[in-house]
């Protein structure tokens, strides 16, 4: 994972700090050794294409390595892994010679671990050089958070002899302390609040929003500038040493954000690789090898994210999305891609339709991609944990189940959706669950609309789920006006629509004459409300809210009586003029019904006879739905409502006539006496 390193990290390759005269003062260092001993250089070290004539006492004399290998040769070749290469040797010959150059956070990492190779340890001289890097270590670098993360950075190149020597774990522990009191800092708090997600909870999950929220602590953007390995280790020791989940997850979904996420990270990858290769490599090699880092990089930080209920305090449900739209397009594991859709359909009451993942626009046909197959599976992993189990109504099987209605209305527009594959996403939620079916209405309303050419039959069986009593008044209105919906359909809405409407205008007679009582007399006769006490207008109900002397309630009461009045009115005229419409349309079947019966007298002019319009095959009644025809006899006709006695047609026509007539007549504002159990609510049941 060491190419995981920000590009801005670069600069830590070469210390600014030291002398880039190392080897002439070698060179110094050497000629005052011969000078003043009067021996010759007669040792030869030779490392990658580079030589160094050195003295043999005093490598004798404080490198394990050179007393064993010396007592063979004068010339001893290093091996091409040597840490740091000649560059550090050539320092350590340096110290070899007793010179003090300066040590920093740039070389430390490479001489400690030189020193360790070349075994220049107490056993053959007092403070030799692992020792005195120890201690530069531990005194000097570990103590701050910037050499810290410079002597991890440089340690990437030094594995896996800088993990034997612990430098990675003291630098890991120590950041991840650093960083701790970071949180609890209380000067810090007060100036500047700690991150948290607090401020994606309530919007989609976005990478500028996220950058945003970045810019505030700038050690975070240090530790996701690790690589995965470093992080990893160091998410990990922050929740050993006590920090809350709630600033821990932040800082893993900000990793995640910069190296799954984030496109221009993999453009800088993939522009890395092309700078290193030759010009017949293939492209795709880029794009496969940058895809294979994300992968293992995602796979990780789906073990670092916290699971379950737990994570619904601290982490967006849009940020598991967006991994999930990111794992389509890598190789990830089945059984990661599965946990990741588990967690997201453990939080799916949180989720928002911005989160989902929509089909690509570049797909010929929504029903067979593998956005709708991901999204269908995670709302039936949620049925099947939560709706299954407890049949009780619940708020968060009421939010899923809406969600999912909204989801098919974005998907219903690809015309090569089947009837039977459409009502099979439907019936991935059960009915009992949702609450309203404005959202279904939606769904259905535009499946239809791509499909103009749909018969009645395949029509009512598209909608055979849709209840017009949980439809809203708005939305009630809309269905009795929309032509593409089944015709039983529409004369359940319209029965639906009359209902309320006769509801509203009872409500708004009562609400005047609770006006009126309230202008003589200030309270309500016992007549009104049986069940309760004679009600004052100072406890009234309807007086909450108002303000003491600047209204009446009387005028209040009127007020609000005849806006609603008014806005009753509107929407009853808009459905009495659907009723006309049908009646109409009733008169005129009702006369080719007649035609039919004339003609049935003989053979040849019966088989002449048109069928009824297909229009009106929704229409047969409740009473004979689940009936067989039998056998055609000298009095039955075969029609687009279905196989029934003329007789039986004639009267459920009639019956319907009537109805219309007497809706129209309520409507235009003819009083009825009341009838205690011949009202039009034994009519619709009838029907």
């Amino acid at each position: 994972m060491g190419t995981s390193s920000s590009p801005k990290d670069s600069s830590m390759l070469y210390s600014p700090l030291s002398s880039p005269n190392v080897g002439a003062l070698l060179k110094i260092k050497i000629l005052s050794w011969s000078q003043e001993t009067g021996l010759p250089v007669t040792i030869r070290v030779r490392i990658a294409d580079r030589t160094f004539n050195l003295h043999k006492h005093p490598l004798f004399s404080k490198s394990g390595y050179f007393r064993r290998q010396l007592n063979e040769s004068n010339e001893v070749e290093l091996p091409r892994n040597f840490p740091g290469g000649a560059e550090t040797f050539e320092m350590m010959a340096l110290f070899i010679y007793g010179s003090s150059t300066l040590v920093d956070p740039f070389n430390v990492a490479a001489l400690r671990c030189a020193a360790e190779y070349l075994e220049m340890t107490e056993e053959y001289i007092s403070g030799n050089l692992c020792e005195r890097f120890d201690i530069y270590l531990n005194q000097v670098v570990l103590q701050s958070w910037d050499d810290t993360l410079i002597v991890l950075q440089k340690c990437q190149m030094l594995l896996p002899l800088a993990e034997e020597l612990l430098i990675v774990s003291r630098c890991i522990e120590s950041l991840a302390f650093m960083a701790c009191m970071e949180i609890l800092d209380p000067e810090r708090r007060r100036d500047h609040p700690v991150v948290t997600l607090d401020a994606l909870a309530s919007q989609p999950w976005s990478n500028e929003t996220v950058k945003a929220i970045l810019s505030q602590d700038l050690w975070i953007k240090d530790l996701i500038a690790l690589p995965f390995p470093f992080f990893k280790r160091i998410i990990s020791s922050l929740r050993r040493q006590g920090m809350k989940e709630k600033y821990v997850s932040p800082i893993v979904l900000f990793y995640a954000n910069k190296w799954v996420l984030s496109r221009k990270t993999h453009q800088y990858w993939q522009d890395a690789r092309k700078d290193g290769k030759a010009d017949n490599d293939v492209e795709d090699d880029d794009t496969d090898d940058t895809n294979e880092k994300v992968s293992k990089i995602l796979q990780g930080i789906l073990d670092l994210l916290p699971m379950g209920e737990k994570a619904s305090k601290v982490i967006p449900v849009g940020f598991y999305f967006s991994l999930l739209s990111r794992s389509l397009q890598l190789d990830l594991t089945s059984e990661s891609r599965e946990k990741l859709q588990d967690q997201i359909a453990s939080l799916l009451y949180l989720a928002r339709m911005e989160d989902f993942l929509l089909p690509d626009s570049s797909n010929d046909s929504i029903s067979s991609c593998i956005e709708l197959s991901v999204m269908k599976s995670i709302f039936s992993n949620y049925v099947s944990f939560n709706m299954e189990l407890t049949h009780t109504p619940s708020p968060r099987n009421y939010i899923v189940a809406e969600l999912w209605d909204v989801y098919l209305t974005k998907i219903a527009t690809d015309p090569q959706w089947s009837s039977k594959r459409f009502l099979e996403l439907i019936e991935t939620v059960p009915m009992s669950s949702r609450q309203t079916h404005d959202h279904l209405y939606r769904a259905l309303s535009t499946f239809l609309m791509a499909h103009p050419d749909m018969s009645q039959e395949e029509k009512g069986l598209v909608c055979k789920y849709l209840n017009c009593q949980k439809l809203s008044q708005e939305v009630c209105i809309e269905a009795v006006q929309n032509e593409l919906m089944p015709l039983r359909l529409i004369v359940q809405a319209l029965f639906v629509q009359q209902l309320n409407t006769q509801q509203a205008f009872k409500e708004c007679s009562d609400s005047f004459r609770y006006a009126q009582c309230g202008e003589y007399s200030g309270s309500l006769s016992s007549t009104i409300y049986p069940n309760s006490k004679s009600q004052n207008l100072v406890e009234s109900p309807c007086m909450e809210g108002s303000e003491g002397g600047s209204k009446t309630l009387s005028f209040l009461l009127k007020d609000s009586a005849v806006q609603r009045s008014e806005f009753s009115r509107k929407e009853y005229e808009s459905t009495s003029f659907r009723i006309q419409n049908l009646e109409e349309e009733l008169m005129s079947l009702k006369k080719t019904l007649q035609l039919q019966h004339i003609s049935k007298q003989t053979e040849t002019i019966s088989k002449k006879v048109e069928p009824v319009s297909a229009d009106f095959q929704s229409l047969k009644p409740y009473g004979l739905e689940g009936r067989t025809p039998t056998k055609k006899s000298v009095g039955q006709v075969t029609s687009c409502i279905g196989s029934v006695n003329f007789s039986s047609q004639k009267r459920y026509a009639t019956r319907l006539l009537k109805i219309f007539r007497r809706i129209t007549l309520f409507g235009r504002g003819k009083s009825r006496k009341k009838q205690g159990g011949n009202g039009l609510r034994p009519k619709i049941l009838n029907f």
